[in-house]
């Protein structure tokens, strides 16, 4: 939209595009509320009754062998890294509506799973289930589920039976079947419809969304010569044309790195196993530490939220939380190097924690997700997205599968020490960032299209001034109109 048209509406206005994109967001909260439950889980004595071992030399007299903990994590990833890496197909074929349908019955199914089943492979297959139904619901589409999560496990624990973690688990039930009802009254993407070629249907989607009397024959027409433009580049869609050209290939590689870099600062390790963590370290109320940890990321996401239209400086906003991130991590494991299992080391293991949530919640988590989602191709976005959420979900797998091995008693029992590795891993993040990601705050999409068709270099890109015209179909034009000159043998140097 023009200068003019975007300072004619207010946010209110478009109340009913709100509305839908707060229903598919839920699908991030059913992700994190995930989370919050199983992590905890693992921290809850009849859990560990029924799936765990007794362990007197623990602080909670049972322990989950490092294998079944490693398992019960990252079955669930590897769940949605299948999933999210297929999207570009279940996007193209099914349609994004379609498939949040079929992702709400896979968490109805696998949670009934978990629920009734007292062995440890019906566990598994619960986790592996619901990883999948997971991808499809975070890429087509986590943190306010988790604080949920871990609150309702708070009071859970307290229960001496089987329903201390049924009860939790059957709270997943409840996003799916809000977005499964919800779904019905909101309409399709107009982007997929448009790029399917349906503009027709494209048209009815965006009157639905839309304001009245808002310019929807202008915001088709720039939709339809985007489409063109990147039609131009390749006709085909599909995994291979993330990579056939150059523009396309360059988007892909920082539309995946942009997003899985978030992997780099070690955030599955505190999600998936933070309350484990405080009760192994023996640090006060391991349940109640969660919440607060929690708590306070919600709230710094929640600041996030207020302040990422005017401070939302992509790459200023993660290189200052990967800082952030790497020097917490890395703190908290000096400290238990010099005095490990004191009272002073928890508390510092605590507060370190806190800091360290605030920044990934506030600085490196919502900008990784955005960036992946505005620097990819419009034609590919289904594909790009699916890729790097799939590449994301790989990560996150390694990091759930191999951090046992690091931090429980049966294994090396690192504990805190485990920062090490994570701090060295948030300074790699921040350089990529600093020297490869563009910055596109206040931009739009098409202005973000003619940028990469114009191949500014990263750092150029908050300088640059959009001309509104896409470099390829300029250069199209004067192709054809060479070729038609050259067909009707007219030349300026031959007189008739």
């Amino acid at each position: 939209m023009s200068t003019d048209q975007e300072k004619t509406w207010v946010l209110k206005d478009h109340w009913k595009a709100m509305l839908a994109m707060t229903l598919v967001s839920s699908s991030a909260f059913q992700y994190g509320l995930d989370f919050g439950i199983i992590g905890s889980l693992q921290a809850m004595i009849p859990f560990l009754q029924v799936f765990g071992v007794e362990d007197p030399s623990t602080a909670l007299g049972y322990n989950i062998p490092s294998d079944r903990q490693q398992l019960i994590a990252s079955l669930m990833v590897l769940g949605a890294f299948v999933s999210s890496a297929s999207a570009g197909f279940t996007a193209k074929w099914v349609g994004r509506k379609m498939s949040l349908w079929i992702a709400c019955v896979g968490v109805f199914v696998s949670t009934a799973i978990m629920q009734v089943t007292t062995n440890i492979g019906g566990l598994y297959a619960g986790r592996l289930i619901i990883g999948l139904a997971n991808g499809i619901l975070m890429t087509h589409s986590q943190l306010y589920g988790s604080l949920i999560g871990t609150i309702v496990d708070n009071f859970a624990a307290k229960i001496p039976n089987r329903n201390a973690y049924v009860i939790p688990l059957g709270i997943v039930h409840i996003v799916p079947g809000i977005l499964a009802i919800g779904l019905f009254f909101i309409p399709e993407s107009p982007r997929w419809l448009a790029a399917k070629g349906n503009f027709e249907k494209a048209e009815q989607s965006l009157h639905r969304l839309r304001p009245k009397d808002w310019p929807v024959a202008q915001e088709l027409e720039e939709m339809r010569t985007t489409l063109e433009a990147e039609a131009a580049l390749q006709t085909s869609i599909g995994y291979l044309d993330l990579f056939r050209n150059p523009i396309d290939r360059r988007r892909t590689t920082v539309a995946v790195c942009a997003l899985t870099s978030q992997a780099a600062s070690g955030a599955m390790f505190v999600i998936s196993y933070g309350t484990y963590f405080f009760e192994m370290a023996n640090v006060g109320n391991a349940f109640e530490n969660s919440c607060i940890l929690t708590g306070v990321g919600v709230a710094a996401l929640l600041a996030t939220a207020v302040l990422i239209t005017k401070f939302g400086r992509r790459r200023l906003m993660m290189i200052a939380g990967f800082i952030c991130c790497g020097i917490s991590q890395l703190v908290i494991a000096v400290v238990y190097t010099v005095h490990p299992n004191t009272e002073s080391s928890g508390k510092a293991l605590v507060g370190l924690s806190v800091l360290y949530i605030i920044a990934y919640n506030s600085l490196v988590a919502p900008y990784a997700w955005l960036s992946g989602g505005e620097l990819s191709s419009q034609r590919l976005r289904s594909h790009t997205f699916g890729l790097a959420t799939g590449i994301g979900f790989f990560f996150a797998w390694l990091t759930t599968f191999t951090a046992p091995y690091f931090i429980n008693p049966d294994s090396l029992n690192w504990g805190p020490k485990y920062g090490y590795i994570w701090t060295g891993a948030c300074a790699a993040a921040g350089l990529w960032i600093f020297f490869f990601l563009p910055e596109v705050k206040d931009r739009t999409l098409e202005e973000i299209d003619e940028m990469f068709e114009a191949r500014v270099p990263a750092r150029k890109f908050r300088g640059y001034h959009c001309t509104g015209t896409h470099v390829v179909l300029a250069e199209k034009a004067t192709t054809v109109h060479v070729e038609e000159r050259a067909g009707s043998g007219e030349s300026g140097d031959v007189k008739a």
